[in-house]
């Protein structure tokens, strides 16, 4: 464990060990020299060729250090380290400087040192913990041995954490590995390390999460899952990984592993069994601690699942395939990020998608693959942008169009052409509700009487979280209820709110899956003379209630009514 000295011409500068061994006597001018040539020639820190030089015993030289220094000495023997205060000081610091943190109270922090001249290691100490460093002397021999200890628990702490070869298999793998140096390739291949992901990945999807988030920091590293719309902490690996973990995940993905100052974007496949393969999506981005990294886990079979488990009552789901099942015209998909816009559309696609229908998308990018779907990943930087692409589409003989999303003007003025010329178009919207879909049309510059003459239905929709089979009734007083929106005849005590309780299924958090809340309106004769008249999202959400169409918030009430999931769900995902 030798630590390297910086490059010196023989005869340099004398290590403030050596000066003070040769003050106390201990040691001569000539030993000093010629230790002093053999340490630079060799490459070793001074203390360690002393020390096998045999001019001075390991406790001996502590002793010294401690008397000549006034610094107070320590028996390290007696420490193990399970004993030491973990993630004060980066290991790789540590091994690298030769020092052990042993204590921190407030802003002062003790630190295992057999060699109190090497300033550097202290200042390093200090700078990486803003800390005040108080030097505890050490044998040197016996400091070398506990390093290597620690050295040994963490990596013996990723064996465990991977555990044992999981059954996983990675898309184009050797195809990636290729890519990389030899030495990259190497680094990125550390067995605990490859485990350790492939464990993080099966974890992932078997809780059923849609995205992974590797964070680092100071002084530490966690990595949390995004399971039924909450994130959890699922782990805190040694931040000593950190490197090699990204670096992996970026092989895997065919990013620029030598790039490390931009974020980057990319994609893998991951073979979970013969029958099931998940496509993930990757981004990275740098922090100042190091690279964060997010995977999403893009499952084509949610897209499959059929429309009937998405959670639409009876009535909306009659009117949303009567909307879609049109020669023409536009549907509307709006919510925030992670409402399940996609999947919706998705699903809509798999119902039209048959042998005789020519279907394109244009998405930013694909998310999930449908075979039989033309899907096209827009490209800013190479110019193949959302109206680009739909252009092109138009050119392709096309039955039924997808946009990703409307952004801008020319974007929706195509798209709303595309519907009056005998095209079905599908396209989403960041909006609220979907009253305040149609005002955000008019706010980006579309004519009223296009949009009135094209869009032929509007859903918003969010995610709450389903309760688990264990679900409990729950006592909620009547003003609450009645606040939240429930009409008082709807209070007849033929039905009960649950709440969460937490088994070993939900693991504990009395929650499982998620259920859609929907608010599908279709575009009627009234509602279109309210935007040929410029009227706002206030009049038209009025008009709608007076068609039926209920709200956000109504139709999460129903699912509460139902049972399916929680009042506090509702509330948390809906504004009224």
């Amino acid at each position: 464990m030798a630590a390297v000295l910086p490059n010196a011409a023989p005869g340099g500068p004398m290590p403030g060990l050596a000066r003070a061994l040769m003050q106390a006597g201990r040691l001569s001018a000539t030993q000093a020299e010629a230790l002093q040539k053999k340490s630079v020639a060799e490459k070793q820190a001074f203390i360690d060729v002393l020390l096998s030089s045999g001019a001075i015993e390991s406790k001996a030289l502590a002793v010294f250090c401690a008397e000549t220094f006034a610094y107070p000495l320590l028996d390290l023997g007696a420490l193990s380290p399970e004993a030491l205060p973990a993630k004060i000081i980066d290991n790789k610091l540590m091994q690298a400087q030769r020092v052990i943190a042993l204590a921190k109270r407030g802003n002062k922090m003790s630190v295992a040192i057999s060699d109190p001249t090497n300033l550097q290691a202290l200042d390093q100490i200090k700078f990486q913990t803003e800390s005040t460093v108080e030097p505890v002397i050490v044998a040197h021999d016996a400091l070398l041995q506990l390093l290597a200890r620690i050295s040994k628990n963490s990596e013996q702490s990723i064996a465990e954490l991977a555990g044992e070869e999981a059954e996983i298999q990675f898309a184009e793998e050797e195809e990636a590995a290729s890519n990389v140096a030899d030495a990259a390739a190497n680094e990125v291949e550390d067995a605990p390390v490859v485990r350790f992901l492939n464990k993080m990945l099966m974890d992932a999807v078997n809780l059923g999460a849609s995205d992974l988030h590797f964070e680092p920091f100071e002084k530490f590293y966690r990595i949390r899952f995004r399971v039924d719309g909450v994130l959890i902490e699922h782990a805190q690996p040694p931040i000593s990984i950190k490197e090699k973990l990204v670096s992996r995940i970026k092989v895997l993905a065919k990013l620029d592993i030598s790039e490390k100052r931009v974020p980057q974007d990319g994609r893998m496949r991951l073979i979970v069994s013969p029958t099931k393969t998940i496509d993930l999506r990757i981004s990275t981005l740098p922090t100042l601690f190091g690279e964060k990294t997010v995977m999403r886990i893009l499952d084509a079979t949610q897209a499959q699942m059929g429309i009937d488990s998405l959670g639409y009552e009876p009535d909306q789901r009659a009117l949303l395939l009567d909307a879609i099942q049109r020669p023409y015209g536009m549907v509307l998909v709006t919510g925030p990020t992670g409402s399940g816009k996609t999947v919706s559309l998705y699903t809509c696609l798999n119902i039209l998608n048959k042998p005789g229908i020519n279907i394109s998308t244009a998405e930013d990018p694909a998310e999930i693959n449908l075979p039989g779907v033309n899907q096209v990943n827009v490209n800013d930087k190479a110019g193949l942008t959302f109206p680009v692409a739909l252009k092109s589409f138009l050119r392709q003989d096309p039955d039924i169009i997808m946009v990703g999303e409307i952004r801008d003007l020319e974007t929706a003025d195509i798209a709303i052409k595309a519907a009056q010329t005998g095209h079905m178009v599908f396209s989403t919207l960041h909006t609220n509700d979907a009253p305040s879909t149609l005002t955000r049309l008019m706010n980006m510059g579309v004519a009223p009487f296009n949009i009135a003459s094209s869009v032929i239905l509007i859903t918003a929709q969010r995610l709450a979280r389903r309760l688990c089979s264990c679900k409990q009734p729950v006592e909620i007083a009547p003003e609450l209820l009645l606040k939240a929106g429930y009409a008082p005849e709807e209070l007849d005590g033929a039905w009960k709110p649950y709440g969460p309780v937490g088994c070993e299924r939900c693991n504990g958090s009395g929650y499982k899956g998620r259920v859609g809340i929907y608010q599908i309106m279709p575009i009627t004769p009234a509602i279109e003379a309210l935007i040929l008249a410029h009227g706002n999202a206030m009049q038209i959400a009025a008009q709608s209630q007076a068609e039926g169409v209920k709200s956000l918030r109504q139709s999460g009430l129903v699912k509460v009514k139902a049972g399916l999931t929680s009042l506090e769900e509702v509330l948390g995902c809906t504004n009224e």
